[in-house]
C-alpha cells in the first residue's frame, strides 16, 4: 500500500497560519453569554520595557494553558492582556536617550504586542487596556475623585528622598549604595518633608486581614498579615516635663512599671521643645544623620543601636517617675506614634540600648521558667559551701574562679539561707533571674525599684573597686557571662516590682493593667497596625496627573468630572537633574479655579503606578465604554476574577492595594462583593543556566524571540511547563528544550502517520481506552492544581 510522506513539522509556518485564523474567526473573543458559566482568567499585565523576557513567558503561557483547559471544560473564558505603561523607566529613557516618554513607551508596546502574539495565547485583543492612554487615566483620575469625595484621599506632609544637588525627589531605585547617594550626581541623599497625597488603606486594615471565601496561597496571606502587622495593646498617656501629651502605643502595658526611659523618633514634633540648650548641638547633628538613612536601614536587626539624650524628661503615668527622653533612629514616625516607652528588662532592643548608654533597667516580670542563678567568687564563701549545696540538691559547677549555681523554682530560699551563713566578710552574693536579691553581711537587699538599685550599686562599689566603672546594676551583672541568659526575657509572667499589681498572673496582667489605665484616664485599649496609609504622590511626569487644583481663595478644589482627563502636556523639556517637567512647564500648571473662577494652579504630582494597576482588571471588561470605568453589564457577568496569576513579589504592595481599592469601591457602590480575585496562584522564577538570576551583566539572559525562531512557540511553551514546578521555577537548560523539541516532532509524526491495516485486538483497545480515561482524570486534576510539569 502506497502512503504519502508525512509533511515536515514547520512551526514557523504552522503557528503563524493558525494564529491569523484564530483572530480572523474571533475564536478567542469573549462575549457575555448568560447561558454559559463564565471564567475570568487574569495574568498580571506587563510593563512595556521594550522586550518580553522569558519570565513573562513563564508567567503567561502556563496561565494561558490553564485558561484553555477551562474553555475545554465548557466555560466561557475571558483572558485579556494590556500594558502597565506609566513609570519611571520611561523618564530615565527621556533623559538618557533624548526621547519623549510617550514615544518610548508606545514604541515598546508595539514591539511587545508582536512578541505576545507570537506566544499563540488566547488573549482577547479587543479588550487591550493601556494605562497611559488618556481614555484609561481619565478613569484613574475619576477613581481618585471618588476616593477624595468619600474621605479616603487626603494630603499631608511626608518625607521623601531628596537630592539637594539635583533639587529633586528620588525613587527608591535612584538611591544607591550603603551611603545612600543620588545615582545621577553622587550627592548624599537626605529626607525632606513635602505635602503629598495619601489613600486611607489603614481604614480597611482589619478587613484586609480576612480571607473568607478566597483561595489564596498561605505564603501570600502570611506575607500580607505580617505586612499589615496587627497588634493589640494600649495607648498610654505620658506627659513631658512641660505638660505636653506624649502618647505611646505598647503591646505590653503590664511592663509599664519597668519603663525607665523614653525614645522618640528624631523627626518627632516634640523633639525640639524637649531638647535642652546643652544637648541641642548633639541632637541636631543626630537628626541630620538620621535623615540620610532609609527606614529599612534604621530598622535592621543587626544594626548597632545609636541615640542621643535630649536633655528633657517625661513622666511615667503609672508611678509618677521622671524618666529621660532620648532620640534614636530605630524609632520611626511611621509606626505607632513615633514614641516608645523603653522597658529594657523585657525588650531585647531596649536592653541593648540601655546597656550601651548606661540607662537604668528594672525587671518587672518574673521569669515563667522559674530559673535563677548565682555566682560566688572563690574567696567570697567559707570552706564547706560547695558541700552544703550538694547536700541540698542544688546544682552547681566549681572551678578556680568560684562556684556557679543554677537554681530551680523552690530552691531559692534554701540557697539564701546557705549563702548568708557562708558569706565571708567584705563580700556580697546575689541571685538573679526569677528573683533579684543581693546578700550582704547586714542582710538581704531586694532589687525592687530604682532607689533600691542605687543603694545596692553604691554598696557593691564600696566593697569591690573592680565594679566602680559600672553605671547600672545590670551593666555590672552583664559582665558575669554566666548570668547573661537569665538577665533578660520578653515572656509573659507574673508581675513584680509593680506596686499594687505585683503578683498579678501573666495571663491576666495585660487586660487588668489596661482596664486600670482606662479607669484612671491614663490610657485606653488600642489596636495598632504596621500598615501605613498609601502614599500615592510621585514627583514625576510620566504618570496620571492628580486631578486637584490649588486656589488661593477656595483652597484645595477637585477638578470637575466633566473636565477629565487632566491631560499630560507633550511639549515638555527634560533636565539632566530629573526634575519633573510638570513643575517647570510655563503654562500647564496654570489654570482657573472651578469654584470662583480665579487664578489657580494644578497639582504637579502624578499618581503612583500601583493606582493604575489596582483597577486594570475592571477596564478589561469594556475598554470601549465611555460612560464609566466599565460597562455594568460586563461587570455583572464577568466579575469577580476567578483565577489571577503572577509573581509573589507583589504580595505586599499590588495585591494589598487592589484589595483595598475593590473594598473602598464596594463601599462607594461602584463594585460588588468583598474581593476582586477569588483564586490566586504564583509562579516561580526562571534562572539562568548558571542557576543565577538572569541579567544582562551576567550574560545569562535567554531571549524568547530567538527560541521561537529556532524551535517554535509550542516548543517553548511546552518546555516552560515541563522543566520545573510552575510555582517554584528553576534554571534554564538548553539541552532540555532540545528534548522537548524532539518530543513535539514525535507527536507530529504520531498524529499524521497512517494507521496500519491489521486485525484489531479488543483487549488492546479496552486497555488503551482505560489508559486514556486514567490519563484524562490525572491531567484534569493536574490542570486544576497548576501542576503543569506532571501533565507534560
Amino acid at each position: 500500500m502506497n502512503s504519502s510522506p508525512i509533511p515536515a513539522y514547520n512551526p514557523g509556518e504552522i503557528e503563524s497560519k493558525w494564529q491569523q485564523r484564530w483572530e480572523q474567526d474571533g475564536l478567542y473573543h469573549s462575549n457575555v453569554d448568560p447561558s454559559r458559566p463564565k471564567h475570568y482568567a487574569l495574568t498580571m499585565l506587563p510593563y512595556p520595557s521594550g522586550d518580553l523576557h522569558i519570565g513573562h513567558w513563564y508567567a503567561m503561557t502556563p496561565s494561558d494553558a490553564r485558561a484553555r483547559f477551562m474553555r475545554m471544560q465548557g466555560y466561557n473564558v475571558l483572558f485579556p492582556i494590556g500594558f502597565d505603561a506609566f513609570g519611571l523607566p520611561a523618564e530615565n529613557a527621556a533623559i538618557q536617550r533624548n526621547i519623549h516618554p510617550k514615544v518610548w513607551t508606545y514604541r515598546n508596546i508595539e514591539n511587545m504586542r508582536r512578541q505576545l502574539r507570537s506566544m499563540g495565547a488566547m488573549f482577547d485583543w479587543r479588550r487591550e487596556a493601556i494605562s497611559s492612554d488618556p481614555e484609561y487615566y481619565r478613569w484613574t483620575q475619576w477613581f481618585f475623585l471618588k476616593l477624595y469625595q468619600n474621605g479616603l484621599a487626603y494630603r499631608k506632609m511626608s518625607p521623601v528622598d531628596w537630592c539637594p544637588n539635583c533639587n529633586t525627589t528620588l525613587a527608591r531605585e535612584q538611591v544607591w549604595g550603603e551611603d545612600r547617594h543620588c545615582e545621577r550626581c553622587g550627592t548624599p541623599v537626605i529626607k525632606k518633608n513635602l505635602e503629598q497625597w495619601f489613600f486611607k488603606t489603614t481604614q480597611y486594615a482589619e478587613e484586609l486581614l480576612r480571607y473568607d471565601g478566597i483561595d489564596w496561597p498561605e505564603r501570600v496571606r502570611t506575607l500580607q498579615t505580617n505586612w499589615i502587622g496587627r497588634s493589640e495593646g494600649a495607648a498610654v498617656y505620658f506627659t513631658t516635663q512641660d505638660g505636653d501629651l506624649l502618647e505611646v502605643f505598647t503591646t505590653r502595658p503590664d511592663t509599664l512599671w519597668g519603663a525607665t526611659f523614653m525614645v522618640l523618633a528624631p523627626e518627632h514634633p516634640l523633639v525640639d521643645k524637649l531638647t535642652s540648650d546643652e544637648q541641642r548641638p548633639a541632637v541636631e547633628a543626630y537628626v541630620q544623620q538620621t535623615l540620610r538613612q532609609s527606614d529599612i536601614q534604621r530598622e535592621a536587626a543587626d544594626k548597632d543601636k545609636t541615640g542621643v539624650f535630649t536633655g528633657g524628661y517625661a513622666v511615667n503615668p503609672v508611678n509618677g517617675r521622671r524618666i529621660p527622653v532620648w532620640i534614636a533612629d530605630y524609632v520611626l514616625m511611621t509606626y505607632g506614634t513615633g514614641a516608645i516607652m523603653a522597658v529594657p528588662a523585657h525588650d531585647e532592643r531596649d536592653f541593648a540600648f540601655a546597656l550601651k548608654y548606661g540607662l537604668p533597667i528594672l525587671p518587672v516580670i518574673a521569669r515563667p521558667d522559674g530559673l535563677a542563678k548565682s555566682f560566688a567568687p572563690a574567696a567570697s564563701m567559707r570552706a564547706g559551701f560547695a558541700e552544703v549545696l550538694s547536700g541540698a540538691g542544688i546544682a552547681f559547677e566549681q572551678n578556680e574562679r568560684g562556684v556557679f549555681v543554677t537554681l530551680q523554682s523552690g530552691q531559692i530560699d534554701s540557697y539564701l539561707n546557705i549563702a548568708k551563713e557562708y558569706l565571708n566578710s567584705g563580700y556580697w552574693n546575689e541571685i538573679v533571674g526569677s528573683r533579684w536579691v543581693f546578700i550582704f553581711e547586714n542582710g538581704l537587699w531586694e532589687w525592687e525599684s530604682p532607689e533600691a538599685e542605687a543603694r545596692i550599686l553604691a554598696r557593691c562599689k564600696e566593697l569591690q573597686p573592680a565594679v566602680r566603672s559600672a553605671r547600672t546594676l545590670m551593666e555590672m551583672l552583664w559582665n558575669v557571662e554566666f548570668y547573661r541568659d537569665v538577665l533578660f526575657h520578653a515572656e509573659y509572667g507574673m508581675m513584680i516590682n509593680s506596686a499594687e499589681f505585683s503578683g498579678t498572673p501573666g495571663d491576666r496582667a495585660k487586660a487588668e493593667v489596661t482596664r486600670w489605665l482606662e479607669q484612671n484616664g491614663k490610657g485606653k485599649y488600642a489596636v495598632n497596625y504596621r500598615l501605613r496609609d498609601w502614599l500615592i504622590s510621585r514627583q514625576r511626569y510620566w504618570g496620571a496627573p492628580i486631578p486637584m487644583i490649588y486656589c488661593p481663595t477656595c483652597g484645595i478644589v477637585p477638578v470637575p468630572e466633566d473636565q477629565l482627563p487632566v491631560l499630560l502636556p507633550e511639549d515638555v523639556e527634560w533636565k539632566p537633574t530629573g526634575e519633573s517637567p510638570l513643575k517647570l512647564h510655563p503654562t500647564w500648571r496654570l489654570t482657573t479655579c472651578p469654584q470662583c473662577g480665579g487664578t489657580a494652579e494644578r497639582e504637579t504630582d502624578t499618581m503612583d503606578t500601583f493606582m493604575c494597576s489596582s483597577w486594570y482588571h475592571l477596564r478589561y471588561l469594556s475598554p470601549w465604554y465611555h460612560e464609566g470605568p466599565f460597562d455594568p453589564k460586563e461587570y455583572d457577568y464577568w466579575m469577580p476574577v476567578d483565577t489571577y496569576t503572577g509573581g509573589i513579589e507583589h504580595a505586599t504592595m499590588h495585591l494589598i492595594y487592589t484589595r483595598f481599592f475593590h473594598k473602598a469601591c464596594r463601599d462607594m457602590g461602584i463594585t460588588k462583593g468583598n474581593e476582586p480575585m477569588l483564586q490566586l496562584r504564583n509562579q516561580g522564577m526562571v534562572l539562568g543556566e548558571d542557576s543565577e538570576k538572569m541579567s544582562k551583566s551576567r550574560g545569562n539572559v535567554v531571549s524568547p524571540d530567538n527560541l521561537v525562531a529556532a524551535y517554535g512557540a509550542d516548543t517553548v511553551r511546552a518546555y516552560l511547563m515541563f522543566f520545573a514546578r510552575w510555582d517554584q521555577g528553576g534554571p534554564w537548560s538548553s539541552g532540555g528544550i532540545e528534548g522537548t523539541s524532539r518530543w513535539l516532532r514525535r507527536l507530529w509524526s504520531l498524529a499524521l502517520e497512517p494507521a496500519a491495516a491489521k486485525a484489531v485486538d479488543e483487549n488492546l483497545i479496552r486497555n488503551l481506552r482505560r489508559k486514556v480515561h486514567q490519563t484524562l482524570q490525572a491531567v484534569t486534576r493536574d490542570f486544576r492544581e497548576f501542576e503543569f510539569n506532571i501533565i507534560i
